[in-house]
């Protein structure tokens, strides 16, 4: 509501700059020096609101010497590989395991998907999805995503070897 009185006040330097040559003349200067106050006030904020310090004493979430969780001491157990619609596509299904003394938050799960008849592997794709799973320390819980691998339809891996990598885990210190 406040970019009312602006506005008016500009509509009004506009319609007397265009009824007296002697306000343009005055105007012009006036308006121009404003303009560029305020645009070196703007790049000063701007400048200052980067490089300021923060008054809190907390650290910034997530950021550890060492990680509260590692990824040995993350387990995930049955995991399904169900075909999904486009044929590309895949869910997946499982239980993670969290063998750490802090509560997981979320980490990233990398599937590669190689098809190997007869031992002869040859690597069709990799996705990596983000996990959200609030899982406190020592307990299970299910989890079910998708990945997509750039096959072409309707042809399904003769021999699928799936591959799993975890990586950019979260946690917080149990309590």
């Amino acid at each position: 509501m406040i970019w009312i009185f602006p506005a008016l006040a500009g509509l009004l330097i506009v319609y007397f700059a265009m009824r007296s040559s002697r306000f343009r003349r005055f105007a012009e200067p006036v308006l121009s020096i404003l303009v560029a106050l305020a645009l070196l006030s703007a790049f000063v904020v701007w400048m200052r609101d980067g490089t300021g310090e923060s008054n809190d004493s907390d650290p910034p979430p997530f950021t550890q010497n060492r990680p509260v969780i590692l990824p040995e001491e993350i387990a995930l157990e049955g995991l399904q590989f169900i075909r999904n619609r486009p044929d590309t596509s895949y869910r997946v299904t499982g239980t993670i395991l969290n063998k750490s003394a802090a509560n997981l938050m979320n980490f990233n799960l990398t599937v590669t998907l190689q098809d190997c008849p007869d031992d002869a592997c040859k690597t069709v794709g990799e996705d990596t999805a983000l996990i959200l799973a609030r899982v406190p320390a020592g307990r299970e819980q299910t989890f079910e995503t998708f990945f997509t691998f750039p096959a072409r339809f309707g042809i399904e891996p003769a021999a699928p070897k799936w591959t799993t990598q975890i990586s950019n885990i979260r946690g917080v210190a149990a309590q």
